[in-house]
This record gives structure tokens, sequence and C-alpha cells, in this order.
């Protein structure tokens, strides 16, 4: 592998796969809402294609909604996410030591993720995590089509970089809209194996490491 450019000093982080376990919480929403749209789904693990992309793209992509269609169902997802769901989910082992070896190490970190940014605060604050993020960068919950390129971008501005091409900067997530959102406003992109991604994904749309686990992760970067 690789190694880093040995000037890097911000760090993108995706929220789920990559900081937090969240599929529990995100299938058993993707199933109420279904449900709630008379199309019940009863096996979760069909619905995995949902952890990670804009959940509007979700519902029209693989459940072939139209577009207004896919929105009520984001609405009775987000109806029991915001009281239940958020919390079926858990902090990968090792990731609280590793973001604060990265603080000590002069790292500065923020997350980019598509879920919505006040949920994302509510999740980092319960894990303890917040502390360790200069800034954080989460969707609109009442603007629909925003994109991964749209919240690294976000994340940028929060900590005074360029939107496009900044230096000293790396994305790390655990799908391909991590890699193709970092490749659109051109930053590097490691890619973490221990998430959601399918077998070779992240290979396939061109990240720039790949890790296995949290411990090989923390390698790379320290």
């Amino acid at each position: 592998m690789k190694a880093l450019p040995k000037d890097l000093r911000y760090l993108l982080f995706d929220l789920d796969g990559t900081l937090t376990d969240s599929a529990e919480g995100i299938l058993r929403c993707v199933q109420y809402a279904l449900e709630q749209c008379g199309t019940p789904e009863p096996d979760a693990e069909k619905l995995r294609p949902f952890i990670g992309p804009p959940l509007l793209d979700s519902f029209q992509e693989f459940c072939g909604m139209p577009p207004a269609r896919a929105a009520f169902a984001v609405e009775q997802y987000r109806k029991r996410f915001s009281t239940v769901g958020l919390l079926e989910n858990a902090v990968y082992d090792g990731i609280p030591e590793l973001l604060e070896q990265l603080r000590e190490h002069g790292y500065v970190l923020a997350v980019a993720t598509s879920k919505p940014e006040v949920y994302t605060l509510r999740i980092l604050e319960h894990f303890d995590l917040f502390k360790y993020f200069t800034a954080v960068a989460g969707c609109d919950i009442h603007r629909a089509g925003e994109t991964k390129a749209d919240m690294i971008r976000l994340a940028l501005r929060r900590l005074g970089l360029p939107e496009q091409e900044p230096p000293q900067t790396v994305m790390i997530g655990d799908r391909k809209h991590d890699v193709l959102g970092a490749k659109e406003c051109r930053v590097p992109c490691i890619g973490v194996r221990y998430g959601y991604a399918e077998a070779g994904e992240l290979e396939q749309y061109g990240a720039d490491w790949v890790t296995d686990s949290v411990e090989t992760l923390g390698k790379l970067l320290l």
C-alpha cells in the first residue's frame, strides 16, 4: 500500500459504517417506512443497500418509487429514526481510542455524512464522540437532493479550506458514495472494508487506499 502524504493534516470521516455500526437502526427504520407504504419487507438483509446513500435516492432506486412516494417513505423513516432508530447503533471497537490518538498526533478531524446533521450531532454527542471533531457536516433535513460531495464541500468550508482540491486533506469512508464524492471534490479517499461496502466496491470506484479494520486504519494514519 502506498504511503499517505507526509503533510496530511485534515481528516474527513463518514459516519455510518466508518465511525459507527448503524445497520440495525437503519434497516429497522427502512422496514417501518415500507410497512407504512404498504410494501413490507420482512428480510432486513435485502435492504442493506440502503446503508450509505441518501435515503430519497435509495427508495427510488431500490424500491422503484416515484419521487413523491419516496419523499413520503423518507418522512416515515425519519419518524421512527428520530425517536428510536438513531440509537440502535454502536461505535466500532477502537474508534474512540483512534480519534484520541489522531488528535494528539496533530490531525484536525471532521465528519462529512449524508445523514441529517440534526441526527448526526445527537449520535456523536450520545456516544461521546463530538469532542473529537472540529467540524460536523450533515445534510439539511428540509432540503432534498444533497449529495456526498455537497457534504464534503460543507465540511471543507467549516474547516476554512477550499471546496475543491483542498491541501493536506483526505476523506475516510466505507462506500462508493464516499469515494465518488471525494473524487468530485478532488480529495483523496481511504476506503474502510469493515463497513458496508460490497466485496471489491471500494477498489472498483477508485479508493486511493483501502484498509480492513480500525486497527489497520490507525497504522496507516499514524
